[in-house]
Formats: C-alpha cells, sequence, structure tokens
C-alpha cells in the first residue's frame, strides 16, 4: 500500500473527495484560513453564505434535495455558536450534516483563546455525534466515521471541530475503508417474529390506516408504501415531514394529521381500529392529548430508532427496523389470498372517509376585495403543475402549504418540522438549487421568516440561483398572532410588523427580481411572471392581515377537537 505523507488541511480534503463531496457551504475565519488555501485548488465547489447559520440550513436543503450527506464548514468562535439553530433543526429532522469548524490551536484550548468556545459542549444535546479532533493522526479515521454515523441508521448531523493547528501538521496519510463502531450498529432487518403478528392484524382489521412520516422519505421506502397501502386498501395520512412519500392525488389519500390535519385524517386515525405507522415518532403536534390518541386502534410501529418506539404512545406491534426495507418484507408475505376479501370489506369504511372529505373538506372564504393566502397556494400548485421543490419558512405559511398544495412526489417538501426554525427556508432553498439546478425550487415565506435569513438573497444572486420566494405578506407575526386571536383575546403583544421593508425595493437591492401582487386577479399573473425569470425573483403577496390556518386543533386537546373555521 502506498502511503502518502500530507497535512491536516490535505487529509480533509483527500476524505471529503473520498466521500464524494462536491459542493461545501461555508463561510471563512482566521481558524479555517489554511483548511480554505487548500479547498480553492480542488475542484469541491464552494458556496459563501453570509451567514453561519443559512450555511447549516443550506447544507441541511442540499442533503434532502440530492438524498446525500450535506456539509457545512465555518470557523470558530462565534461561527460555530451561528450554527447551532440549523444543527437543532438537522438533528430534529433527522437530516444527514456534517458540519466542520474551526478551533484554536490544541495548546490553547481551554484558555479562553480570542474566539474559542466549547462547541462540543454546547452541540452535545442536538447532534448525533460529534468529535474534538486532537491529533492529526486521527483526522481521516474521524471523518470517515463521521459521513457513516450521519447518514446510517437514524440519519442525523455530526459536528467535527478541527483546531487550526491539525492544519499544518503532517501525518502518514491512509485511506480508510470500512468504519468498525464496536457500540453502534444499526438494525435495518426486521425481527421476522414480528411481521407475522402486522398480517395477522391486517386480515383482522375492518377500519386501517397508515400514518407515514419523515422516516419513509428518509430510508426512500415510498414505492414500497404505496404497493403497501394499495396491497391492503388502507388509506394514508402523513406528519408534515411525511408529505410527498404518499402521492396527494391518490383516492387513498387523507392528508396531513394533526394540529392542522385534515378533518378526514384526524377523523379515520381517532376510528380506525389498526394503525400501522410508519417512521414516525408520534409528536404531540401529531397526537394531540395523548390518551385520547386512536384509543380504539391496534398500533404497529416500524422505525430505525428503537428510542422512538413507545417513547410516546402505546404500541401493539414493535418492529424495530428500516422502513423501506419492512414493508418490502410485508408486501411479500402479502399474498393474493390473504387480499382476497380486503377491498368488500374496507368499503364502508373507505365511504365513511369520503363522507368525511365531502362534509368537512379543507375550505376558505374566497373575497374579491383581498388576496387569501390559501389561494395563493393553490394557484401555485396550478402554475407549477406540482412539479417543483418547495422549501417553507415556519408558521403560517409553513401550515397553508402542507395543505394546499398536493404533493405528489417524494423530497419535493424541505421544511424545518421538529424544530419549527424560522429563516430556514430561503437558505433551505438555495441548498435545494445547487443540488438540483435543473429544477424550479420555491420558497414559500411569511413577511416576519422571510427576514431571519434574507441577508441569503445575496448568495443567490452571486451564484445565479435561480431560486423562487413568495412571501404571504400579512404584517404580522402570523401563527403566534392566531393563537393571540383564539387564546388571548385578539391582544396583539408584539406580533405586529410595523417599519416591514419594501420586499419589491430589497429585491432590486440584492440583484434580483421584485414583484407584488395586491388584489386577487393579479396572482396567477405575478407567479407566470416571477416563475418564467431566470434567476432569483421574490414574490410579495400582500394578503388577509388576520386570516387564521383552519382546521385548528387547540394545545393539549384531542385531534377530534377542531375547530373548523
Amino acid at each position: 500500500m502506498i502511503v502518502i505523507k500530507l497535512t491536516g488541511a490535505q487529509v480533509i480534503i483527500k476524505a471529503l473527495q473520498e466521500e464524494g463531496v462536491d459542493t461545501l457551504f461555508g463561510y471563512p475565519g482566521g481558524a479555517i484560513i489554511d483548511l480554505y488555501d487548500q479547498l480553492v485548488k480542488t475542484d469541491i465547489r464552494h458556496v459563501m453564505v453570509r451567514h453561519e447559520q443559512g450555511a447549516v440550513h443550506a447544507a441541511d436543503g442540499y442533503a434532502r434535495a440530492a438524498g446525500k450527506v450535506g456539509v457545512c464548514l465555518v470557523t470558530s468562535g462565534p461561527g460555530a455558536t451561528n450554527t447551532v439553530s440549523g444543527i437543532a433543526s438537522a438533528y430534529m429532522d433527522s437530516i444527514p450534516i456534517v458540519v466542520l469548524t474551526g478551533q484554536v490551536p490544541t495548546s490553547l484550548i481551554g484558555n479562553d483563546a480570542f474566539q474559542e468556545v466549547d462547541i462540543v459542549g454546547i452541540t452535545r444535546p442536538c447532534t448525533k455525534h460529534n468529535y474534538l479532533v486532537k491529533k492529526v493522526d486521527d483526522l481521516s479515521r474521524v471523518l470517515k466515521e463521521a459521513f457513516y454515523i450521519a447518514r446510517s441508521g437514524r440519519p442525523g448531523p455530526v459536528l467535527v471541530d478541527l483546531p487550526k493547528d491539525l492544519f499544518r501538521a503532517t501525518t502518514q496519510y491512509k485511506p480508510i475503508k470500512e468504519v468498525n463502531l464496536k457500540s453502534y450498529h444499526p438494525t435495518y432487518e426486521p425481527n421476522v417474529k414480528q411481521l407475522p403478528k402486522v398480517i395477522e392484524l391486517i386480515k383482522e382489521a375492518s377500519r386501517p390506516v397508515i400514518l407515514s412520516g419523515g422516516g419513509v422519505v428518509l430510508s426512500r421506502g415510498w414505492k414500497e408504501l404505496r404497493e403497501f397501502a394499495r396491497k391492503i386498501q388502507a388509506p394514508v395520512t402523513s406528519t408534515l415531514m411525511g408529505l410527498g412519500a404518499f402521492p396527494a392525488s391518490d383516492p387513498l389519500w387523507l392528508g396531513m394529521i394533526g394540529m392542522h390535519g385534515t378533518y378526514r385524517a384526524n377523523m379515520s386515525t381517532s376510528e380506525c381500529d389498526l394503525l400501522v405507522a410508519v417512521g414516525v415518532r408520534f409528536d404531540d403536534r401529531v397526537t394531540g392529548r395523548i390518551d385520547a390518541f386512536a384509543p380504539k386502534a391496534q398500533i404497529v410501529h416500524i422505525d430505525i430508532d428503537p428510542t422512538s418506539i413507545r417513547k410516546n404512545i402505546r404500541v401493539s406491534v414493535p418492529i424495530v427496523g428500516d422502513c423501506r426495507i419492512t414493508l418490502h418484507k410485508l408486501n411479500r408475505m402479502l399474498e393474493a389470498e390473504t387480499l382476497e376479501n380486503l377491498k368488500e370489506r374496507r368499503d364502508p369504511w373507505l365511504q365513511q372517509i369520503e363522507q368525511w372529505k365531502r362534509t368537512k373538506p379543507l375550505a376558505y372564504t374566497l373575497d374579491d376585495r383581498v388576496i387569501k393566502p390559501q389561494y395563493v397556494i393553490e394557484k401555485l400548485f396550478e402554475v407549477t403543475r406540482g412539479k417543483a421543490i418547495i422549501t417553507t419558512e415556519v408558521g403560517q405559511n409553513q401550515m397553508w402549504t402542507a395543505q394546499y398544495f398536493q404533493f405528489d412526489h417524494p423530497s419535493s417538501f424541505i421544511t424545518s418540522g421538529g424544530l419549527g426554525c424560522m429563516g430556514f427556508g430561503l437558505p433551505a432553498a438555495i441548498g435545494a438549487q445547487v443540488a438540483c439546478p435543473d429544477k424550479l425550487v420555491i420558497d414559500i415565506a411569511g413577511d416576519g421568516s422571510i427576514q431571519m435569513n434574507i441577508q441569503e438573497m445575496a448568495t443567490a444572486t452571486q451564484y445565479h440561483l435561480p431560486v423562487k420566494i413568495v412571501i404571504l405578506n400579512n404584517g404580522f407575526l402570523g401563527m403566534v398572532r392566531q393563537w393571540q386571536e383564539l387564546f388571548y383575546e385578539r391582544r396583539y403583544a408584539c406580533t405586529e410588523l410595523n417599519g416591514a421593508p419594501d420586499f419589491v425595493k430589497l429585491a432590486d437591492a440584492y440583484g434580483a427580481v421584485g414583484l407584488r401582487a395586491r388584489k386577487p386577479e393579479e396572482v396567477e399573473a405575478v407567479l407566470e411572471q416571477g416563475l418564467s425569470i431566470n434567476g432569483p425573483v421574490m414574490m410579495d403577496f400582500v394578503v388577509e392581515r388576520e386570516e387564521c390556518v383552519y382546521p385548528m386543533v387547540p394545545s393539549g386537546a384531542p385531534i377530534t377537537e377542531m375547530l373548523l373555521v
């Protein structure tokens, strides 16, 4: 074997290349200047963001759109601490990213040196794993492990902290071919003794429902999910993170479940006698009051993370395993004779669901004097024919998108689900656009959220990334205002956004195109014009100021107790 002597900076570059990394999102600084000096000599693309939080969100968006590990690179101190919100968001949503942070030289660690922080300690609760590398000889192994941990099992963010002196130190470089971590062995294959129990429950059930989550998307198990649902003739609902895994155009689709879920999804889950939950963690926004969740159902829970099973909800049949592999095995076990009479048995149940759908559909009141935000989302879906990658900010814009944009394709909906991190959408759209340069990428935003990382417009224009931004501008922090309206007697404490910028002028200042619609009849024309421009575009839709997201389940209530209008 040929052994090469390299500097630490060169080792990092080699390790990234061996992992197939073609893009980094980052922001340079003194602690990592030597690594940047090596980076410019390679063919790895570096996208320079304007804030380190934007780098992590962009790596997150890239990972989801590309199906690969996203990577970002930042300096020490404030550069590292600025990544924390993005890391926490990726952790909550199980997104595989590797975050490389600069650190002061090893001899100064613990001395309160300039721009020193214990980023390993700070991020320990919100990373899947993290490292402080103190020896240059460990670099190759640590980076190999970091990528393996990030992408395997239940994916998640891994942070690698890199002291400045390691970049110039030299080592004998040997490529690492395999990773062997004694205490880390994810379970991909389900326990074969559990699968026949699921088949028996399917045979016995009259009112089954499938609950699909982000784990189906991450495992790329959407094909198996669709086959499973159609074989057992069970309707499918989804968490926010699972949208797109099952096509919204399918007759078996129920819509999203939970606090802002559809009436038919919430009622079906509450009345079913079998709930097959795949790749979900039963978040409180999904379940509502736990003791009233799916009270009549036997529950099957399939998840690769054993700590997620039985953590929040009682489970009849727990199955630890990869979602795609487990669904594939169940599909093979569902022979024709097993399914012979299922369709006939399911008809009364499907008719009941159709009745819920007809009598309590998603609905809003049109007004020819003012733009309704739901109307903007519906028109955007029509204009794009659903063929776009949609990112969102967080709040009402996020929920209206989940409700009214009909996702038929996996990995086409990218949002900060678990953390609900405002400012996510624009940098995530940039990451998705870098990953998918030939696809239409749209960030649906609120006028509050978009300002959290508005500086990333400069990144979009610098790199000629044709991301489109659709702003639902209601002059409020809309979701908080909605709670104040419903539960605090309309005391709008600090939620009105006075002094908001003129987004058309702001787009122009960044070198992008700005458009605006104030009337319903202008919406479609603005969307068509904005989407036709080959470059970044910011479309400002001045919408009804006090529109609410319905249905809504009040916090702590069962999901059957929905406020409908």
